[in-house]
């Protein structure tokens, strides 16, 4: 892909990677994903802002062959996905110097061996004049990593994000086109790595009220021309309550925990509540995250194995625990053959869940009429519970 212009003399640069199907060797990518960076010509200075995967780092370079000369690398995040051709970018333009919060500089040492002369360290607040263009550096820790910051072209209303605010998709489109599309995509990428730091989130939105916002730029994903769309969603992902939703990851063997499965959905339905069922031996983790967003509920149904839960769910309630999602309740349905600790091992794994536990349905064997009777039970407790705190 060559070089797009976005404004006057501010232009995308990167890589889009059509068949990359799995980020970090862990969060699937359905739709591939784009490594952002963006070049931008002030009057006297040039500055790159972020760069790409090192498996993509000739696309960058392959961009920036015209480009005499770079004043700055602005390292908006140590992660090697944005960072990681910073080496090769210093060897084109041995005079550039690396622009990153202290926090950063310590980290891009840590993981390029960049040399410590070649850095600019930046307060939060803080401009840096290319003539005429000026940027401002706005620390937000935690977007995903503790050394985060944004960048707002103050002239051409811009922010560069990094992270914050990113989606995975493979796409020609410079701009958001379909934001259906988008919003789900943003979810699931908020969902897998943003949910565990909202509080923190939330400090940094407010941060950004202040700016006027005409394009928001991410450096995975599209770029935003309606930033109200994305802010938007962010603060629902982040303030609003949870929903009236049981999320109902489940494993089953020989069939006994899918017919409690099967009548724990069907009641709760029955009572108006509404159900995301994932069969955790096929499941999209990816979409798995996303329900978790809006939770009020989470049921894990598992069979025991060895005297505990399935590795399966066992895997399912540390990736809750890991998430930290706005769940208020959580219980436990499933079956065992002669005995076990399943209850008490999940339960153990939960450790940063705020959540009350409900009654778990356990039953020996086939589930009996008395086991539907009290999955009918779970169904009415849980329902009760989202009405009174209002979850919708």
């Amino acid at each position: 892909m060559f070089a797009r212009k976005i404004k006057e003399n501010v232009y995308w640069m990167g890589s889009v990677a059509w068949d990359s199907r799995l980020f970090d060797s862990l969060i699937p990518l359905p739709d591939g994903t784009s490594y952002n960076a963006y070049l931008i010509k002030g009057s006297e200075k040039t500055a790159l802002l972020d760069t790409v995967d090192p498996p993509k780092a000739d696309e960058l370079m392959a961009q920036l062959g015209n480009i005499p000369r770079i004043d700055y690398v602005i390292s908006q995040h140590a992660e090697q996905d944005h960072s990681g051709t910073i080496p090769k970018v210093l060897e084109k333009y041995p005079d550039a110097k690396v622009v990153s919060t202290p926090k950063a500089k310590g980290m891009l040492t840590d993981l390029l061996k960049i040399p410590e002369e070649a850095f600019i360290t930046v307060k939060d607040g803080e401009t840096l004049s290319l003539g005429d263009k000026t940027l401002r550096f706005v620390h937000t820790p935690w977007v995903h990593w503790p050394e985060t910051m944004v960048t707002y072209l103050a002239e051409d209303r811009i922010l560069f994000s990094c992270d914050f605010f990113g989606s995975h998709i493979a796409t020609t489109d410079l701009f958001v086109t379909d934001e259906g599309r988008v919003y789900e995509a943003a979810k699931r990428y908020f969902a897998e790595i943003m949910m565990p730091f909202r509080n923190i989130i939330k400090k940094n939105l407010e941060k950004l009220t202040s700016y006027k916002i005409e394009l928001i730029a991410p450096s995975h994903g599209q770029i935003y021309p309606r930033p109200a769309f994305i802010l938007d969603a962010y603060r629902d992902w982040v303030n609003s309550p949870p929903k009236n939703m049981v999320v109902l990851p489940y494993v089953s063997m020989h069939e006994s925990t899918k017919l409690m499965v099967d009548h724990l959905v069907a009641a709760l339905v029955d009572k108006g509540v509404r159900v995301e069922l994932f069969n955790l031996a096929v499941t999209d983790i990816g979409k798995l995250a996303m329900a978790l967003v809006d939770a009020a509920t989470i049921v894990v149904g598992t069979p025991t194995i060895l005297a505990g839960p399935h590795p399966y769910a066992a895997y399912a309630a540390f990736l809750a625990n890991a998430l930290r999602p706005k769940t208020k309740f959580l219980s436990i349905i499933g079956s065992y053959g002669w005995g076990g600790k399943t209850v008490e091992t999940l339960a153990g794994m939960i450790p940063n869940l705020k959540v009350e536990v409900l009654d778990p349905v356990l039953c020996k064997g086939v589930p009996t009429e008395k086991v539907f009777k009290a999955l009918d039970d779970l169904a009415a407790a849980i329902a009760k519970k989202h009405v009174e705190n209002g979850f919708t």
